[in-house]
């Protein structure tokens, strides 16, 4: 397995089940080959505290593409890799709603693995695992909260454990994208019709 697909979400509200940008980091054969990022309409409200966290807000959405037509884009590079996140439940959780909310049909499993778990591992000494304090240790630099940045700090954080040597495959978990959940060890993926697209 040497294809990775780094990514980040950053959401309007404190329901965290839209996204207002999403930026993405594709690793093959050892190095970055594509970045994406995004900025989103995503028809709904902003919260205060988000628009000073990411600096997006009602105006830098005006106009912008929905989730439905970014996600045409997406969804060719996310498929066929395994996806990587910082704190990838959080980020998991909101792709999955987003499709659920906008009755998109995907594949019903991922397969992701969350770059906060593998720091817990390969640097035991660290003060904390927040990504801007992992960046701010490895000399990675990132504009936090900017999905773009992030996602490609993500990918750096995953390129310098795989260079340390860690067994990656220790750290891949299955999303259940329906029921919004990471499987837990012992469960195994049955096959499940895709979704259905939402008409009308």
């Amino acid at each position: 397995m040497d294809r990775f697909i780094a990514f980040d979400v950053e959401t309007p509200n404190s329901n965290n089940d839209r996204m207002s940008a999403i930026g993405l980091s594709v690793i093959e054969g050892g190095q970055i080959t594509e970045e994406y990022y995004y900025v989103l309409d995503p028809e709904t409200h902003f919260d205060p505290f988000n628009i000073m966290l990411t600096g997006l807000s009602e105006e830098t959405a005006a106009g912008q593409p929905t989730f439905p037509e970014i996600w045409e884009r997406l969804e060719p590079v996310m498929r066929g890799g395994v996806l990587a996140a910082h704190s990838a439940q959080f980020d998991m959780s909101v792709l999955a709603k987003c499709l659920r909310h906008y009755g998109l049909r995907w594949q019903p499993y991922a397969r992701y693995l969350c770059t906060c778990t593998m720091g817990r591992a390969c640097l035991p000494a660290m003060p904390n695992y927040r990504l801007n304090t992992l960046c701010d240790e490895l000399c990675i630099a990132l504009d936090h909260h900017n999905a773009g940045s992030d996602s490609h700090a993500c990918a750096e954080l995953l390129l310098y454990y795989l260079g340390l040597g860690a067994d990656v495959g220790r750290f891949i978990r299955t999303y259940d994208l329906d029921a919004v959940r990471t499987l837990r060890s012992s469960s195994r993926p049955r096959s499940r019709p895709g979704r259905q697209a939402r008409r009308g």
